[in-house]
């Protein structure tokens, strides 16, 4: 068993949350759905750190291709994409997510 003290706009949220159900559940049993579901959402939504990295990367390619340069040759659009990817070279030294290189 569990209690939590709710702001009456979040009890009423709540309660017409309940009243659209079908089944039209106690606010007890609505609360625990709701709380199944934002649990449920979060972890299926959540992007391991690996498939965040590749997500950024598709992002900033998609968003560098947009704004390309179309007069530049295919090799200098891939050459220019590639340098604002990896960053400036300052900046890549002053990573402390990155492992140093030897």
């Amino acid at each position: 068993m569990m209690g939590f003290r709710a702001a009456p706009v979040l009890r009423a949220s709540i309660v017409r949350w309940a009243e659209n159900q079908p089944d039209k559940p106690t606010l007890s049993e609505a609360t625990r759905r709701l709380v199944e579901l934002g649990l449920d959402v979060k972890v299926k939504g959540r992007l391991s750190g690996k498939d965040q990295k590749l997500r950024a990367r598709e992002l900033a390619a998609n968003a560098i291709d947009r704004i390309a340069d179309s007069k530049a040759s295919a090799e200098d659009r891939a050459d220019r994409k590639r340098r604002l990817i990896k960053g400036p070279q300052e900046f890549r030294e002053a990573r402390v997510d990155r492992p140093k290189k030897k």
